[in-house]
């Protein structure tokens, strides 16, 4: 999974791949499909930064419907 020798633990990886699973799980509860939604394998080699979930990319209809389930939970708070 690493490179040149530096691999992220197993553990890291695994906590990565729940976070990721955590956010699609909340963001179809919400109606939000980010399709990019992944882990960032770069960082997979990268001995000083954990694993990474990459966000991807979405078009302008999916980041208002984002930002607005963000406003409405700030809301509930």
């Amino acid at each position: 999974m690493g490179t040149a020798g530096h691999e992220q633990p197993l553990d890291a990886i695994e906590d990565a791949e729940a976070a990721r699973d955590e956010l699609q799980g909340a963001l179809t509860e919400a109606g939000i499909l980010l399709p990019s939604l992944g882990l960032d394998t770069v960082t997979f080699g990268c001995d000083h930064l954990p694993p990474l979930v990459d966000l991807g990319r979405c078009n302008p209809h999916t980041a208002r419907k984002l930002a607005s389930a963000l406003k409405e939970a700030l809301r509930e708070r």
